[in-house]
């Protein structure tokens, strides 16, 4: 089979398709012929090294993908070969066969594509959880996204939309925050042009955000947390922009403000009986037509290296999908 392999940490440019045996599948997993995969932040981060997970070289990136079992492990209850299914496999995805453990399989909804399949787990998974079970927002509150334009960062506006709640979706481009209109952003600033904490007590009437989503840190963390209303909520979910911030802690205590993590990956491993029930929930508001992957650009394995760097620079809008067969 074909594979876009990492064959030493460095530079995303030495990434490189090989031909590769297929992996046998261990028991309680599978082995999945892979339709689709998506490009998110961490595939870029996970090939230089700099993300918390080194896996042993060499390695194909691609954290989730959606396609149909072609073999089973010992022991796998539940599925059968000719299966649809999406899969979270941390990396690997970049390939025309993955192996995936078997409970972090789910069975691809009706009427979702492949292509959809491949961009729904990681990105509508995270941005559920960061917003229903740690920052627990409320229908009538405010949000406000940072980085919005990127994958998570569309799926929180499509979520906190479904949860009731007001969104100011904040990105660095007016073509940007165009993307995230039409995903429900009910205001937009350009923090590249504006002032990020005057614009979003502004829009507020000075009561600040209820929930901050921070999917980039660097040097907008600061500006956002100082524009969180009284007992508000600010989500660490990453670091886009390649900067871990510095915070006062006294901007936390001023405000009784709540800074909360968020580590998706764990989470699901830890309690993955609420991981399915956000999945089906994820699934109920895909069929009735309230979150829907926002897919910019469909790429080949050939193209995937260029479409990483391009990552790696934010300067990608939306959800990019590998076709591996292609």
């Amino acid at each position: 089979m074909k594979a876009l392999l990492c064959t030493a940490f460095g530079p995303i440019e030495t990434l490189k398709i090989d031909e590769v045996p297929a992996p046998e599948p261990a028991a309680g997993q599978v082995r999945v012929r892979v339709k689709s995969a998506s490009l998110n932040f961490p595939d870029a981060l996970i090939v230089q090294g700099l993300y918390q997970m080194k896996p042993e070289l060499p390695f194909s990136p691609g954290a989730e993908l959606a396609g149909v079992i072609d073999a089973l492990g010992e022991g796998v209850q539940g599925w059968k070969v000719g299966d649809a299914v999406i899969a979270s496999t941390g990396f690997g995805a970049f390939a025309q066969q993955c192996l995936a453990n078997a409970e972090r399989l789910t069975a691809l909804p009706a009427g979702m594509d492949f292509d959809a399949g491949a961009a729904f787990v990681l990105t509508y998974g995270t941005s559920l959880h960061a917003l229903k079970q740690r920052a627990q927002l409320q229908a009538g509150e405010t949000l406000l996204v940072l980085g919005a334009a990127g994958g998570v960062g569309l799926a929180a506006i499509e979520i906190a939309k479904a949860l009731g709640a007001r969104v100011i979706a904040a990105a660095s481009t007016d073509d940007k925050l165009a993307l995230c209109r039409e995903a429900g952003a009910d205001e937009t600033i350009n923090y590249a042009t504006e002032d990020l904490r005057r614009r979003v007590d502004e829009l507020t009437g000075g009561r600040g955000a209820d929930v901050v989503y921070d999917p980039v840190g660097g040097k907008y963390t600061e500006a956002a947390l100082r524009a969180t209303a009284w007992r508000g909520r600010f989500l660490i979910v990453g670091f886009a922009n390649g900067e871990i911030p510095r915070i006062a802690m006294n901007l936390a205590l001023l405000k009784e403000r709540d800074i909360l993590g968020v580590f998706w990956g764990d989470a699901m491993r830890r309690d993955p009986a609420q991981h399915m029930e956000n999945m089906r929930l994820l699934g109920e508001w895909f069929a009735a037509g309230k979150v829907k992957p926002a897919i910019t650009e469909c790429v080949s394995l050939l193209q995937a290296t260029d479409a990483i760097a391009r990552m790696a620079n934010r300067q990608i809008k939306g959800k990019v999908i590998v076709h591996p067969e292609e």
